[in-house]
């Protein structure tokens, strides 16, 4: 029996609401069954000022084998006696999936505004397979906003010259939201580690740009995490890096419809879809006028870097839920190297749409570009009412996927992004979209972005709204 082990701290007072982000009581020891061991939680210590949650893996070597595929070759011993059972890894990170599957969706009823907040975080893993030594775990974590301690395991304390093995201690010390840094261990486990427990197939694209969902389309070496995490996979990789391509502006790989091979295909098509939802929605706010605009739910500040652009824009603000993405935001928008009189235009701050928020108002025209979508329905009216109801700029332009022109996308199965808690056909985006102009005193015209299908649609549906 080995046994894997993480701990995750927080100094957020009061501490001990540690057990409401994670569903877990700190009074209690519980025990989760696993297909290949037993996954345990307890709290180390518990106080207003600090709280400890630990994870610990029993993994059970020979219940791990007897779970391999029939299709997977017999390697005898070698299926008893490994590492696995000893190190952090793809088999920590299921566990952690499972154990914390709630709090890595950041739903949190009792908390919620703190689930959707950041707050200190240190996770330590003590022992960690990582391919390519403490570097790569720099590289790799250091992008996503944590300060990073990975210190190389030596083969042997007592022979040094027997070098450093393949493990490294890693700590990590940031100020995140709990979900997000749940997901992104799920996710860099395997990777650094370059090695899976389980067979992949197609769903584990949808897994991965699930739990990357607000930090991997944006991450430097998202190229590196994709191949790793996919085992090498090509025809995998290539399709995971084409849907990210969906959420960034890569030109060098976009999701693009199936086309004939004999048809030349039109020089909009190529480009990609990000940017035309970026173009059509400034053509529309030099036609409205705007010379404040707000970017709400902004990531990484893509559409940011186009609107700072635009000299007629005396006032420009981006707001996420994610201090991460923020972050990328003012180190893609160069904030510290702006002259005073430049940096005064543009502010960004972290904020939910779905809490009232002064910060939000007085703003000509707000922009919610593929943002709706990413909430649950039931939360949906909550954002109507924020946004229309208590912020009420001048004109509100919201984009969203056509789920009806789903279909011309090659690979794709179910929604467009797995992170998408739906996805609209025409009628039911003009539905709401009227409905909420009625409602609020807006007027409302609607139309598409991208390349049209006869019968289908455009791929993207935009709606812009005007007060009175």
């Amino acid at each position: 029996m080995g046994r894997v082990y993480l701990t995750l701290t927080t100094t957020h007072r009061p501490a001990t609401d540690l057990g409401f982000l994670l569903h877990k009581h700190p009074e209690r020891v519980q025990r989760f069954e696993q297909s290949f061991g037993t996954a345990t939680v307890f709290y180390p210590e518990a106080s207003e000022e600090r709280c400890t949650a630990a994870l610990l893996l029993e993994i059970d070597s020979v219940r791990l084998a007897r779970t391999v595929g029939r299709g997977t070759p017999d390697f005898s011993l070698a299926q008893y006696v490994n590492d696995r059972s000893y190190a952090a890894s793809s088999l920590l990170g299921a566990a952690l999936a499972d154990v914390f599957s709630t709090a890595r969706g950041g739903r949190c009823r009792s908390r919620q505004e703190l689930a959707d907040s950041a707050i200190p975080l240190v996770i330590t893993i003590p022992a960690l397979p990582c391919r390519g030594g403490p570097g790569i775990a720099l590289r790799i974590f250091e992008p996503l906003g944590w300060q990073v301690t990975a210190e190389a395991i030596p083969l042997d304390e007592e022979f040094e010259d027997w070098g450093d093995s393949r493990y490294v201690r890693l700590t990590l010390t940031g100020t995140l939201r709990l979900a997000d840094a749940l997901s992104q261990l799920y996710v860099l486990l395997p990777v650094l580690d370059e090695s899976k427990h389980y067979w992949q197939g197609p769903d584990e694209v949808d897994k991965l740009l699930r739990s990357g969902a607000g930090w991997l389309a944006s991450h430097p070496d998202r190229t590196l995490i994709t191949r790793r995490y996919l085992g090498r996979r090509s025809a995998l990789t290539r399709t995971a890096l084409a849907r990210l391509a969906e959420l960034d502006d890569d030109p060098e790989a976009t999701l693009e419809p199936e086309v004939e091979e004999e048809v030349a295909e039109p020089e909009e098509r190529r480009r990609p879809l990000n940017q035309q939802r970026h173009d059509a929605v400034l053509a529309v706010l030099r036609d409205l006028g705007a010379t404040s605009v707000i970017d709400c739910g902004c990531g990484s500040g893509q559409f940011l870097t186009k609107l700072i652009k635009e000299r007629s824009l005396t006032r420009i603000a981006g707001t996420d839920v994610s201090v991460r993405a923020l972050e990328l935001a003012r180190r893609r928008l160069r904030l510290d190297r702006l002259s005073e009189r430049e940096a005064a235009r543009i502010d960004l701050f972290q904020g939910a749409l779905t809490y009232t928020d002064e910060r939000l108002a007085g703003y000509d025209a707000a922009v919610l570009m593929e943002v709706i979508e990413h909430l649950d329905l039931p939360r949906l009216g909550a954002l109507e009412r924020v946004v229309f109801g208590d912020a009420r700029p001048a004109a509100v332009l919201v984009s969203t996927p056509n789920s009806e022109y789903n279909p011309h996308y090659q690979g794709l199965s179910g929604m467009r992004h797995p992170d998408h808690r739906f996805e609209w056909t025409r009628a039911e985006f003009a539905a709401w979209a009227h409905r909420v102009a009625d409602d609020h005193g807006y007027s409302v015209a609607v139309s598409g972005i991208g390349e049209p299908d006869e019968e289908l649609g455009a791929p993207t549906q935009l709606a812009v709204f005007r007060r009175g």
